[in-house]
């Protein structure tokens, strides 16, 4: 099934957490001769995992060519060449399946840098990772997500500066690359406007929407002109989380000069602070509480919310990346979730009541979230 007709997908990034023994990369370092190839034997498993869960979008970890475009490791440059077959057979397996696959280069790929240099090299990595798609033989759904950058004191002068950097890219690059809104620093406005300039396609994220729209767009005015940006006949595609709601505990490291007040009977914390339990006079850490930031992602994707913006976006045909922090297993649990609070949705995304049980029961085996932050978060997490 393609075209309109096919069921709206759901997807999910990189690190497997319903199967912890499938990696989704070669980790190895320099010293042991890492390579693509690997991370391919290590991905065809996590595909046919897919296979098996009808999951059927899938973002990939940015790093599976280990040092593929190290400026001080020339012995990898050619990784990518000499998988050519492997990629070839990945890509042939995944189309097979019907699974729709991306890539979402790291915050320290930048077009808009100040320095020439780091652009350069940033062009480097999304040309390694853009010829990658291309030998695995995927369409135009297959693309790299990228963020604006950084500010660098002048929003404007960076926010055009990206569209220096795309000129500069070449156009097997230009064909995957598309542009995300983010939490902090370029909201849907900017990446309209870059949009206007460029033709780049564009991927709406829900949650920096909201985090960011000092221009008060309305949601489903802006949503339909980011799908608008992708040309007839590939499906556009959307990021969707929802944010943490539990209080943090921070870990902070106990003074000498603490301690000794605590001996004294005089530690009483800094003012206004919330302590998770009293500070002993022997402590050397002391766990702080804090409220959440509204950034961040939370481990499960909230239904009532998704079923909200997805009837708010009724009509309009696009895939869901969903970035809760527990992957797949977020996917999951929302499956069953739609069908019990909102088959209206549920049917847009095929999901059947067969499928929904065996993801209710896989979740009752008990699992954990990732503690790692993702691009987007690692990036909202340090601007705190």
């Amino acid at each position: 099934m393609t075209g309109n007709d096919r069921p709206l997908r759901l997807g999910f990034p990189v690190k497997v957490m319903g199967r912890p023994d499938l990696k989704s990369q070669d980790t190895r370092r320099w010293q042991k001769d890492p390579h693509l190839k690997c991370s391919l034997e290590l991905l065809d498993h996590v595909l046919d995992y897919l296979k098996s869960k009808n999951l059927d979008m899938y973002r990939m970890s940015s790093d599976i060519a280990p040092y593929a475009t190290h400026p001080d490791m020339p012995r990898f440059h050619n990784t990518v060449a000499e998988s050519d077959a492997e990629l070839r057979a990945f890509g042939a397996k995944a189309r097979a399946y019907d699974i729709r696959l991306s890539f979402h280069p790291s915050q320290y790929v930048l077009l808009n840098a100040p320095n020439p240099e780091l652009t350069k090299k940033s062009i480097w990595d999304l040309s390694s990772q853009a010829e990658m798609l291309d030998r695995m033989e995927l369409d135009d759904e297959a693309v790299m997500i990228t963020h604006v950058g950084g500010v660098y004191d002048d929003h404007e002068a960076s926010r055009a500066r990206w569209v220096d950097g795309w000129n500069l890219c070449p156009e097997h690059v230009k064909r995957r690359l598309v542009l995300e809104n983010d939490d902090l620093r370029f909201s849907a406005a900017d990446v309209l406007w870059i949009h206007e300039r460029t033709g780049v396609r564009l991927i709406f994220d829900y949650q920096h929407f909201w985090c960011l729209n000092p221009e008060r767009l309305d949601m489903r005015e802006t949503f339909e002109r980011f799908l608008a940006t992708w040309p007839a006949g590939v499906r556009p595609k959307m990021h969707f989380s929802s944010p943490r709601t539990e209080l943090r505990e921070i870990k902070q490291k106990i003074t000498p000069k603490q301690r000794e007040a605590a001996k004294a009977g005089k530690a009483r914390g800094k003012s206004k602070e919330v302590l998770k339990a009293p500070i002993k006079a022997t402590a050397r850490v002391k766990t702080v509480l804090r409220p959440p930031v509204w950034t961040g992602h939370a481990d499960f994707t909230n239904p009532f919310e998704f079923a909200t913006f997805m009837r708010m976006a009724e009509g309009l045909v696009f895939d869901v990346m969903l970035e809760g922090k527990s992957k797949d297993l977020s996917l999951l649990r929302l499956r069953p979730d739609l069908l019990r609070f909102a088959p209206d949705v549920a049917a847009r995304f095929g999901i059947t009541p067969q499928a929904a049980t065996d993801d209710e029961e896989q979740l009752e085996e008990g699992v954990d979230a990732d503690d790692e932050a993702d691009v987007d978060e690692g990036r909202a997490e340090a601007a705190e």
